[in-house]
């Protein structure tokens, strides 16, 4: 394990340190855990970002395209047991 130093400004050191005893752990635990925390969110949003364009390139790939608007209706149709039509596939506008 490395040592890294980070300077705190007092008042977030003492709101660490508080926040650290409620959680009932020491303020280095509660800055790793914290630490830690914010990559693995960093990690899922970078993840996210890339399904995301994917999909995205996958859609400019084929063309094929619903609105959200007729897909958001066909949904809410679902939710209730509506039967109904799938919503019709169109081009993609560029």
């Amino acid at each position: 394990m490395t040592t890294t130093t980070i300077r705190l400004p007092e008042d977030l050191k003492e709101r660490v340190a508080a926040a650290a005893e409620r959680a009932g752990t020491t303020a280095h635990n509660f800055i790793v855990s914290a630490i830690a925390e914010k990559a693995e969110q960093a990690e899922r949003q970078a993840e996210f970002h890339g399904v995301a364009e994917q999909r995205y390139a996958a859609i400019v790939a084929s063309g094929k395209t619903i609105s959200w608007n007729e897909m958001r209706s066909h949904l809410e149709d679902r939710l209730t047991g509506k039967p109904g039509p799938r919503p019709r596939v169109r081009k993609l506008a560029r």
